[in-house]
C-alpha cells in the first residue's frame, strides 16, 4: 500500500489537525447516485454503506453525497447533493469537503453515464481534495480509444486505490490502461445473504403451483435483449409447456424519459404474435428486496441475455446466483469469470436457438439443475456483502493507517437454526448448506452440546421456550445411556443405534454427556425440579463409570461436569473423582512437558483449551498449587501458539502440531468453529479468575473469527440463517451450517454476552465516546 500512497500526496488528518476530532470515528464520504433514484449503482452503494455500518459499529461515520442530474427528493441520511452538470456545485463540494468537515476518505462509484460531458469537471474536482481517494469503477472498456484511456490513467494519477468488481477488469486496468496491479484491488459485487427456502413452498406462494420458472430481472432497457427469450420460448414451450417466464423489473428512469415505455410494448406485441401469452408474465414493479429474492429463489432458471460484450459486471447476475439458480447467461466478462467452475451455462449472444436448446436441456435434468444451483452458492458465498464490507475496511484502513480502530459489531443472538436443525427427539448433526441432512442422524455430542447452550441461553434471559428445548436435548442424551453405564453416540433417524458406535471410541462422548448434566445441575434454581431430579439420578449413574475414562479430553470434560453439578452439592464422592481425573492429567503434563513444551500430550490437536481448563477447575475446587501453577503455564503455552497480536488461528486438523515438530502446523484452513469456542470459554474462566486484561482481549478477538477476522477475512457466522459455517478451510469456507458449528458459535456468543454492556456515552478529555464492553 506504501506504493499507493506515493501516488498522491496525504495531508494531516483532521483528527491531527484539530483536536476535536481526536476520539471520534473517521468520517468517510461516499460520492455516488443513491435511492430514491432508481439505478443499480444507487442500490450497489445503499447496500455497502449499510453493511459496513452493520459489521463495524462506531469504527467509521459514512456521509453521502448523491450524484444528481435531475430533481430526485432526498431525505436527511444524504449530507450532499453532487449536480453533475453544474460546475458551480463541484465547487461547493470541494469547499466542504477540505474546510469545512473531517471528511478523511473519499470514496467514488464511478460509472461513464454519470459524468457525459462532465469528466473535466470531475477531474478538477478529484484533483482539488485533499483526504484520500478510492475510486470505484462499475465499468472498464476493453480497447479504449486514447482519450478515454487517458481519462482514466488521469485519475489513476491522483487516486490511492482503484476497486474494480472481476479479475477480468483488473487485467484490463492493468493491460489496456497500463496501470500499475498494485494499486488495483479486486471487491466482487455484493450479494445478499438468503435464508433458502424450499422452492415449492414459495411457487405456492406466489401462485405458481406445477410451473417450470424461468426469470430475469433489472431496470428493462433494450440491452437486456429480453427478446431473445421470447423467441426462444415456442420451442421450450412444445417441450415443455408448464413454463412460465417472469419478466420482472420496471422501465430504467432514463429509457423512460427518452422514449417512455416503447421497449416493453414492443415486447409485449412479441409475446401477442407468438401466443405465449400464457407463457409470460410482466412485473413490471421495483420490487422490495424480500420479494425480490423470494422471486429469485422460486426460479427454475434465470436467464441473463445481456447483449454489451462491455458490460463488465451486473448486480442482477450476483443476486439470482446467490439465491441458487441455475444460469444461462451471454458471455460477459463477469458471467465469464463465475461460470469457471461449473456454476452456469454460456451461449452465444441473439442466439435464441442455442437458449431453447440449453434451457431444455437444464429443465429436463433436475440433478444437474442442483448441481449448478451448490456450486454457485459456494462461488457465490465470498461476495455476501459482509464480506464485501471486510474487504472494504480493509483496503480502507490501509490506507488510513494501521492506527485505524476497527470494531467488529457483535450481532443479536438468533437460535432459528439451532431450532431448524431440531426435531421433536433432538439435533440433528450435519446440514447441507442451512437445510437438516436427515440421513446423518443424531449424536450424543451434538445434543450434549445444545444441552449446554441452551443452559446458557436461559439463564442468560429466561425465555420459556428454552425449557422445552433443554427437555428435549436432556431427554436424548437420556435415551443414549447404557445399563452398563456408557452413552451410545450414534443413533439414526429411526432411533436406532447404529454401528458406527462399535467402531469409533465413545469416552469423549462420555465426558461430554457428563460435562452438559453437571452444567444442568449447576441451574437447579431456576430449572423446574423435576428435570433436576432426573438430570441427578443421570449423572450419579454415568459418574460410577468415570475412572475407567483415560482419554485426555474425555478427562478433562468430565472435570468441567463435576465442577459445575458441585455448584449444587460438593460431594466427597465428586471430590475425589475429581482429583482423581486431574492428578493424571497432571502426570500427563510432567511426562511430556519440558523447556519449551509445556503441554500434557507430544503434540496439541483439537479441543486443546479444555484440558488447562479443567486442570483450573480442578483448582478451584481443590486448591492444590500445582493444578493452579499447571493450569496457568499450559493455558498460556497454548495461547502463544494459537494467536497472533491481533487474531487467532487454532490448529488445524490438517497437521497437528507436534513438539520439536512445528512446521507440520503451518496448514491455512481445517479450522474448526469448536476450537474457537472452546478457546473463549477457557479465556472467559481465566479472565473471571485472574482478571488478566489479555484474557479479555483475546476472548473478543477469538469471537471475531467468527465474523470474519481469519485467514480468508469472510465470515463464518451467518447472520441470516443464525447458522454457523462448518469450518475455514485453505481458501474456502465450507458452508453447511451443522450442528457442531452452529451450537459452537452459540456457545461462544452467549459467554460474550456476559461481557457486552449497552452503550453508554462517557466523556474523555471533553469528547463524548461510546463504549461497549
Amino acid at each position: 500500500m506504501k506504493n499507493k500512497l506515493n501516488m498522491r500526496k496525504r495531508l494531516p488528518s483532521k483528527s491531527a489537525l484539530n483536536p476535536l476530532y481526536e476520539n471520534k470515528a473517521p468520517q468517510l464520504l461516499m460520492i455516488s447516485t443513491f435511492p430514491p433514484r432508481e439505478c443499480g449503482i444507487a442500490t450497489y452503494t445503499q447496500d455497502l454503506i449499510k453493511a459496513i455500518r452493520n459489521k463495524f459499529a462506531e469504527s467509521f461515520e459514512i456521509k453521502i453525497c448523491a450524484l444528481e442530474n435531475g430533481g430526485h427528493q432526498y431525505d436527511k441520511n444524504v449530507n450532499y447533493v453532487l449536480k453533475t452538470d453544474n460546475p458551480e456545485s463541484y465547487h461547493e463540494l470541494i469547499e466542504n469537503i477540505n474546510w469545512h468537515d473531517p471528511i478523511e476518505l473519499v470514496i467514488l462509484q464511478h460509472e461513464f453515464g454519470l459524468f457525459r460531458n462532465n469528466e473535466k469537471e470531475l477531474f478538477q474536482f478529484l484533483s482539488s481534495i485533499h483526504p484520500p481517494l478510492v475510486v470505484v469503477f462499475h465499468t472498464v472498456l476493453p480497447k479504449p480509444e486514447e482519450e478515454i484511456k487517458q481519462y482514466i490513467q488521469n485519475i489513476a494519477n491522483i487516486a490511492n486505490a482503484l476497486v474494480v468488481m472481476t479479475n477480468a477488469a483488473k487485467e484490463l486496468l492493468e493491460n489496456d490502461y497500463h496501470i500499475k496491479k498494485e494499486q488495483i484491488t479486486v471487491i466482487s459485487h455484493g450479494t445478499h445473504l438468503v435464508e433458502h427456502v424450499d422452492k415449492n413452498i414459495l411457487k405456492k406462494k406466489y401462485g405458481y403451483q406445477d410451473r417450470k420458472i424461468l426469470s430475469t430481472f433489472g431496470l428493462l432497457s433494450s440491452g437486456k435483449s429480453i427478446e431473445t427469450t421470447l423467441a426462444a420460448l415456442p420451442s421450450i414451450i412444445e417441450q415443455h409447456p408448464e413454463v412460465l417466464f417472469l419478466i420482472i423489473g420496471k422501465t430504467h428512469p432514463c429509457v423512460i424519459q427518452n422514449e417512455g415505455e416503447k421497449y416493453r410494448q414492443n415486447l409485449e406485441l412479441i409475446v401477442d404474435n407468438l401466443q405465449i401469452n400464457s407463457n409470460v408474465e410482466f412485473i413490471n414493479e421495483y420490487l422490495s428486496l424480500d420479494t425480490l429474492l423470494e422471486y429469485l429463489q422460486l426460479t427454475d432458471i434465470y436467464l441473463f441475455t445481456s447483449k454489451d460484450p462491455n458490460q463488465a459486471v451486473s448486480g442482477t447476475f450476483s443476486y439470482a446466483m446467490s439465491c441458487g439458480c441455475p444460469i444461462i447467461s451471454t458471455p460477459i466478462p463477469h458471467a465469464l469469470e463465475l461460470s469457471e467452475k461449473g456454476t452456469g451455462i454460456i451461449i452465444n449472444f441473439n442466439d435464441s436457438t442455442q437458449l431453447a436448446q440449453e434451457v431444455i436441456n437444464l429443465l429436463n435434468q433436475e440433478s444437474q439443475r442442483n448441481s449448478i444451483s451448490l456450486n454457485g452458492l459456494h462461488q457465490m458465498a465470498p461476495t455476501a456483502w459482509e464480506n464485501s464490507a471486510i474487504a472494504h475496511v480493509q483496503l480502507f484502513k490501509e490506507i488510513l493507517g494501521a492506527n485505524l480502530k476497527i470494531q467488529y459489531k457483535i450481532p443479536e443472538i438468533n437460535l432459528n437454526h439451532l431450532k431448524k436443525m431440531t426435531t421433536n427427539f433432538g439435533i440433528i448433526q450435519f446440514s447441507v448448506i442451512n437445510h437438516p441432512d436427515m440421513n446423518s442422524g443424531y449424536t450424543v455430542d451434538d445434543n450434549a452440546r445444545a444441552l449446554i447452550a441452551m443452559c446458557q441461553h436461559y439463564k442468560a434471559f429466561g425465555t420459556i421456550d428454552d425449557l422445552k428445548y433443554i427437555n428435549l436435548y436432556f431427554n436424548f442424551i437420556s435415551y443414549c445411556f447404557q445399563d452398563e453405564g456408557c452413552f451410545l453416540n450414534y443413533v439414526n433417524i429411526q432411533k436406532q443405534f447404529t454401528a458406527q458406535n462399535g467402531t469409533c471410541n465413545l469416552e469423549d462422548s462420555f465426558g461430554r454427556a457428563i460435562w452438559a448434566l453437571g452444567y444442568l445441575l449447576s441451574l437447579h434454581s431456576i430449572i423446574p425440579a423435576d428435570l433436576i431430579n432426573k438430570a441427578q439420578v443421570l449423572f450419579d449413574k454415568a459418574m460410577l463409570q468415570a475412572s475407567t475414562i483415560h482419554s485426555t479430553r474425555a478427562m478433562a470434560f468430565i472435570i468441567k461436569g463435576l465442577y459445575y453439578a458441585g455448584i449444587k452439592n460438593n460431594s466427597l464422592e465428586n471430590i475425589g473423582a475429581m482429583e482423581e481425573l486431574a492428578d493424571r492429567l497432571i502426570q500427563m503434563y510432567k511426562h511430556e512437558s519440558d523447556k519449551q513444551w509445556k503441554w500434557y500430550e507430544s503434540y496439541l490437536t483439537y479441543a486443546n483449551s479444555v484440558i488447562p481448563e479443567a486442570i483450573l477447575f480442578a483448582w478451584l475446587t481443590i486448591r492444590k498449587s500445582e493444578y493452579l501453577s499447571t493450569a496457568i503455564i499450559s493455558f498460556d503455552f497454548l495461547i502463544s501458539k494459537i494467536f497472533s497480536q491481533e487474531a487467532i488461528k487454532v490448529i488445524s486438523n490438517k497437521g497437528w502440531m507436534h513438539n520439536n515438530l512445528e512446521t507440520d502446523a503451518i496448514h491455512k484452513g481445517g479450522e474448526q468453529p469448536i476450537d474457537v469456542a472452546y478457546t473463549i470459554m477457557a479465556l472467559s474462566e481465566f479472565y473471571n479468575v485472574f482478571k488478566i486484561k489479555d484474557y479479555k482481549y483475546k476472548m473478543f478477538a477469538a469471537f471475531n473469527w467468527f465474523l470474519g477476522k481469519n485467514h480468508l477475512n469472510r465470515i463464518v457466522y451467518n447472520p441470516c440463517t443464525g447458522g454457523c459455517y462448518d469450518g475455514v478451510e485453505n481458501d474456502y469456507i465450507n458452508l453447511n451450517q451443522g450442528a457442531e458449528s452452529t451450537i459452537s458459535y452459540l456457545m461462544s456468543r452467549l459467554i460474550i454476552q456476559k461481557y457486552i454492556r449497552s452503550p453508554k456515552d462517557i466523556v474523555q478529555n471533553g469528547v463524548k465516546q461510546k463504549m461497549f464492553y
